[in-house]
């Protein structure tokens, strides 16, 4: 990778856990990397690099605006991940408008990359066996929040493109590594540690190892096409044979008993009211349970090809990720 001519990096979410790993790499190559974070924003994991914090929000365009100022280049990881009911609010002001205003900041203030981190959740559903691709198009139901939020953000990075944004648009799927702290991708990990999962199900995942994502990011910097999506994905497996796979590593039972896609939906239903009642994560939600019996298996060709992704092996991405949870006392 290159930095003779953007020196100057800013990075939305940077507390995040895309955020924080894309920094400490960013760092790494020389860069001078501005993160915008919150007044309330958890430090912790930040405060060890040598970042420069810019306060403010998506939705205050003047402190977009400074925030912005002297920088070259833009990731765009900000997002309200939530696949459960009760945020369905904060998801569209966050993943929509704030893209939108961030988006429209980088336009103005003449920005030579931006780099937005959308999800493989706005790619549709394909029959069991086919691999989704870019081109994939999206067939989920609206009332899927996070899905449909960041499908809604996509757009909004095309209209930009074509009003001139040199933007590019990355696609993860359920992300696994050190920095995970609020258990996105690691909740299987954590379950698993803790057996609080009982039972398998049918259906199929893609999990990615965060080194590999990160140097995504900064590829499709410098070499992703303007106005393309990439596919940053890792190993698609089925619900069974993660959990099998993960136990294994970390050296724990996996669950024995496979439960009905039918009860498990309709089980899912009453954790709904739980989430949205205590605006608190449940163990399973009905926008969860709509994958459930279908293979969410991606395509990372593309990337491969253009951005000279490389996908790490599953035990070693499980075996980092659950040390650096111990390290830190999280599990």
């Amino acid at each position: 990778m290159h930095n003779d001519k953007i020196q100057n990096v800013l990075i939305t979410g940077g507390s995040g856990f895309i955020g924080i790993n894309l920094a400490s790499a960013l760092l790494k190559t020389g860069y001078k990397v501005k993160v915008l974070v919150r007044r309330t924003s958890n430090l912790k994991y930040l405060n060890n690099l040598n970042v420069e914090y810019r306060f403010g929000d998506l939705f205050n365009k003047d402190s977009l605006q400074q925030a912005i100022e002297d920088c070259d280049m833009v990731f765009h990881t900000a997002a309200v991940v939530a696949m459960w009911k009760g945020k369905e609010e904060q998801q569209y002001q966050t993943n929509v408008i704030g893209t939108r205003n961030i988006a429209e900041v980088a336009l103005k203030s003449g920005i030579k990359k931006f780099i937005h981190t959308s999800s493989i959740a706005t790619l549709g559903w394909k029959q069991d066996g086919l691999l989704i691709d870019e081109n994939t198009q999206f067939n989920q139901n609206k009332n899927l929040t996070y899905n449909y939020t960041k499908f809604l953000a996509e757009k909004e990075i095309l209209s930009y493109v074509d009003k001139g944004l040199p933007a590019v648009i990355v696609n993860p799927s359920i992300i696994i590594g050190p920095g995970d702290y609020n258990f996105h991708g690691g909740a299987l990990i954590k379950r698993l540690k803790n057996k609080t999962i009982p039972f398998y199900f049918d259906g199929g995942i893609n999990i990615a190892f965060i080194d590999d994502v990160v140097n995504g990011h900064i590829n499709a910097a410098y070499y992703g096409k303007v106005g393309e999506r990439y596919i940053l994905g890792g190993h698609n497996l089925t619900i069974k044979e993660a959990l099998y796979q993960i136990a294994e590593i970390i050296g724990v039972s996996p669950p024995h008993y496979k439960i009905s896609t039918r009860l498990i939906k309709a089980i899912s239903k009453f954790f709904d009211l739980y989430s949205t009642i205590f605006k608190t994560r449940p163990l399973i939600s009905s926008d969860l349970a709509a994958y459930i019996g279908k293979n969410f298996w991606v395509n990372s060709e593309k990337a491969i090809k253009e951005l000279n992704y490389k996908i790490t092996p599953f035990d070693e991405a499980v075996r980092n990720t659950y040390n650096w949870y111990f390290q830190e006392g999280l599990i």
